[in-house]
């Protein structure tokens, strides 16, 4: 399991949005936990520091 951090505008991009912390197995998992709380069509930033954190190659 990982930490998922996420940052959810339920009232648009205008307003403040509401920090979130999510466990879950993956990405997708995090999202759909999001999704089911906050709805299909609502407005997020998601990531794992973890995975944020890991080198890239190009």
């Amino acid at each position: 399991m990982k930490t998922y951090h996420a940052i959810v505008w339920v009232d648009g991009p205008e307003q403040p949005g509401k920090r979130v912390v999510l466990i879950a197995e993956n990405l997708d998992e995090a999202r759909e936990k999001l999704e089911a709380e906050y709805g299909k069509n609502c407005e997020y930033t998601l990531k794992n520091e973890e995975d944020a954190a890991k080198r890239r190659l190009f």
